[in-house]
C-alpha cells in the first residue's frame, strides 16, 4: 500500500500518486486523523468544501493477519464538531490494500443536486453521474445497493450512503457492504455519511479483480505467525463465536450496568429476552445466522444474520449496542422489533445508537412511552416522511433534549452515550468523557478484565470502583487507538499482547523492526493528533465531563454514583 487517490468533487479531478513516506507505516484512524489534522482548517463547518472525507484501511490491510479488514472514515463531525473517526468491517478494506490505496481523499464539492459514483479499480478510477443509474437517490440503502450490484458486479466491495446522508443529518452513516454483499456494515457514529452527503458521493465501488499489491518482507513468517494467532482466538474467543456481542447483555445486567429507560436504572427486568442466548435460540429455529464474520479473514464470528419469523434475511447484524439502546434503554424487550428498527437505520443510513438515545430521550418528554411498540414503529415513518418530530430524531440525543427540555440527556461532546452505564463501569466512564471522539465506547471500553497495559493481568481492578480507573482508561484508549490504526478488530484484544504480536507481523510485512512500544506509539501519536485538532476547534479539557444527573442521581440496583471529581478529567493525557 503505498498511493494517495484523491477526489476533487468540486473539480471533478482525480488523483492517483505514491504518498509521502513519513505516512508509509501509518494507516486506519493514525491515518485519517493525520490527514484530517494537517489538511483541514479546524474552524471550518463540517460541511464546507474545505472540510474531507478520508477512507483509509489499516496498516496491516489485505493482509492474512487474523481480522484486520476493518476500514476508517475520519472527518471533522456534524455531531461533535471535532475530530472523527468511525470504522467499520466488511470488505473494503481489503480491496482497497490489494489495490494499492493507502488512502482515499475526498475533497470539495459536487453542484448542488449532482450525485456521482466513485469507481475504482486497477485499470482506471472515474467518478460516474448517478443520472446514468436510475433510482438510486432517495432509496434505502439495501435497495441502491442491489442496483449498484447489478450494474457494477456483486463480487465489488461498495460504500454507500443512504437517505440520511443524502438529507446531511448528523447521525447519518457510511454502509458498507459484508462478504455476502449486504450493505450491513455501519461507520455509524459522528455522522460522516452526511459528510459524504454533503460532498455529493452517493458510493464508492473498489473492484480489487483478484489483484494483490502487498509485499511481505518476510511472507512465510507473517502466515506462520498469522495462522498461530488465529487458531489462538478461535480458542479463547468461542463465546463471543458462539453468541456474538450479546452476550454482554446479560453480563452487563450482573454488574448492573445495562443502559436501561434513558439511564435511569442498570438493570431490565427482560434482559434474557435480548440476550445472545435468546438471540441464538431463535435464529436457531429460523435459520438464521448466531454466528458470522463480517469481514474476510475473521476466526471469531462475532456478527450475525438475522431472519424474521418467517424465515427470511431481516437484518445484519443485531450488536450488543444496537440492542440494549434500542431494546432496553427504551423499555422494550423483543428482539423482532429491535431488529425491524435496526434493518430500517441500515437502509435510512441513520446511526442506531444516537438514534436509540434520541428516542428514549423523546419517552422522557412523554412524546412516546416507554416500552411502546406501536409508537415506535411510527416513529419510524416519520422518520422516512421528515415529519417535524422525525428530523427532531435524527439530530442525536443533544439536540433533541435540547428541543424537548429534558434534563437527563446522555451525551458527551455533542454524541450520545454507548450502552454501557457510567456508574457501574467507571473505567469507560472516563473514556466516555475524555476520549476526543466523544461519548464512544470503542474509544478505550473498560470491560471487566481487561486491565491496560498489565501483560500478565494481575491488576484485578472492580469495574465499579473509582481507584485506578483514570490510568486504565488512558492505557484503553491508547491500545484501541493502536487497534483502530492497524485495522485490527477490537474483539482480538486491546491488550499488551496484541501490541507484542501486531509488533512481530508489522516486522514481517515491512522493511522495518517494530517494537511493542512502537505499536502504542500508533495510539498516543493518534490520541495527541485528535487533541491538538479539538482544541483549535474549540472543544478542550474543559469539556471533558459526564452529564450532572449520572452524579446526582444514583442507580436503584447498586446506590451507585458517578463520583470521579472533573476536575481529574481535564488532564488525562498529559502523561501521553
Amino acid at each position: 500500500m503505498n498511493n494517495f487517490l484523491r477526489i476533487n468533487m468540486s473539480k471533478q479531478k482525480i488523483s492517483n500518486k505514491a504518498c509521502p513516506k513519513k505516512y508509509k507505516f501509518i494507516g486506519g484512524r493514525l491515518l485519517t486523523s493525520t490527514l484530517i489534522a494537517e489538511e483541514v482548517p479546524p474552524e471550518v463547518p463540517p460541511f464546507s468544501e474545505k472540510n474531507k472525507l478520508i477512507i483509509a484501511p489499516g496498516s496491516l490491510g489485505g493482509t492474512s493477519a487474523p481480522s484486520a479488514g476493518r476500514l476508517s472514515i475520519g472527518s471533522k463531525s456534524p455531531l461533535t464538531k471535532g475530530i472523527k473517526e468511525s470504522n467499520a468491517g466488511g470488505v473494503l478494506a481489503n480491496k482497497l490494500s490489494r489495490l494499492g490505496y493507502k488512502a482515499v481523499i475526498i475533497e470539495g464539492k459536487a453542484e448542488e443536486n449532482r450525485w456521482y459514483i466513485l469507481k475504482i479499480a486497477e485499470e482506471k478510477v472515474r467518478l460516474i453521474s448517478t443520472d446514468k443509474i436510475e433510482n438510486i437517490i432517495g432509496v434505502d440503502n439495501y435497495q441502491s445497493c442491489k442496483i449498484l450490484q447489478k450494474k457494477f458486479g456483486k463480487e465489488n466491495g461498495f460504500m454507500l450512503i443512504g437517505p440520511g446522508g443524502e438529507r446531511k443529518l448528523p447521525i447519518a452513516t457510511c454502509a458498507v457492504t459484508d462478504r455476502d454483499g449486504f450493505p450491513s456494515r455501519q461507520a455509524a457514529r459522528g455522522g460522516l455519511g452526511a459528510v459524504m452527503g454533503s460532498k455529493g458521493l452517493k458510493a464508492v465501488v473498489v473492484d480489487d479483480s483478484n489483484t494483490s499489491k502487498i509485499n511481505y518482507k518476510n511472507k512465510a513468517e507473517f502466515q506462520a505467525m498469522s495462522k498461530e494467532w488465529a487458531q489462538e482466538l478461535v480458542k479463547n474467543k468461542k463465546s463471543l463465536t458462539k453468541y456474538g456481542t450479546a452476550i454482554l447483555v446479560n453480563a452487563m445486567n450482573e454488574v448492573g450496568g445495562l443502559a436501561t429507560k434513558n439511564f435511569s436504572q442498570g438493570t431490565f427486568s427482560g434482559a434474557k429476552n435480548l440476550s445472545g442466548e435468546r438471540l441464538a435460540e431463535i435464529q436457531e429455529k429460523r435459520n438464521g445466522k448466531a454466528t458470522h464474520s463480517c469481514m474476510p479473514g475473521c476466526v471469531i464470528r462475532c456478527s450475525n444474520i438475522f431472519h424474521d419469523e418467517g424465515g427470511e434475511f431481516l437484518t445484519a447484524s443485531l450488536e450488543f449496542e444496537t440492542i440494549t439502546l434500542l431494546g432496553s434503554n427504551l423499555g422494550i424487550d423483543n428482539l423482532d422489533l429491535i431488529a425491524e428498527i435496526d434493518r430500517f437505520c441500515d437502509g435510512f443510513g441513520i446511526d442506531t445508537m444516537d438514534f436509540g438515545g434520541a428516542l428514549a430521550v423523546a419517552m422522557e418528554n412523554d412524546y412516546l412511552s416507554f416500552g411502546d411498540e406501536k409508537a415506535l414503529r411510527d416513529t419510524l415513518e416519520e422518520v422516512q416522511k421528515a415529519t417535524l418530530m422525525g428530523k427532531l430524531l435524527t439530530q442525536g440525543v443533544k439536540t433533541t433534549g435540547k428541543v424537548l427540555g429534558v434534563d437527563r440527556v446522555p451525551e458527551v461532546k455533542g454524541q450520545g452515550i454507548s450502552a454501557y452505564d457510567p456508574r457501574a463501569l467507571k473505567g469507560t466512564g472516563v473514556t466516555y468523557a475524555t476520549s476526543p471522539m466523544g461519548s464512544d465506547h470503542t474509544a478505550g471500553n473498560c470491560l471487566p478484565g481487561r486491565e491496560g497495559f498489565t501483560e500478565e493481568g494481575k491488576r484485578n481492578i472492580e469495574p465499579q470502583k473509582a481507584e485506578g480507573k483514570i490510568v486504565l482508561s488512558r492505557e484503553m484508549q491508547i491500545m484501541s487507538a493502536m487497534c483502530d490504526a492497524l485495522g485490527i478488530c477490537l474483539f482480538i484484544g486491546t491488550s499488551y499482547i496484541t501490541a507484542k504480536k501486531t509488533a512481530k507481523l508489522m516486522t514481517a510485512l515491512y522493511d522495518k523492526n517494530f517494537s511493542p512500544q512502537d505499536m502504542l506509539n500508533f495510539g498516543r501519536k493518534t490520541i495527541a493528533t485528535e487533541l491538538e485538532f479539538n482544541k483549535k476547534a474549540g472543544i478542550g479539557k474543559f469539556q471533558n465531563r459526564l452529564p450532572n444527573f449520572f452524579r446526582k442521581e444514583k442507580l436503584p440496583n447498586s446506590g451507585l454514583t458517578w463520583n470521579i471529581e472533573p476536575r481529574r478529567l481535564q488532564d488525562i493525557f498529559v502523561e501521553l
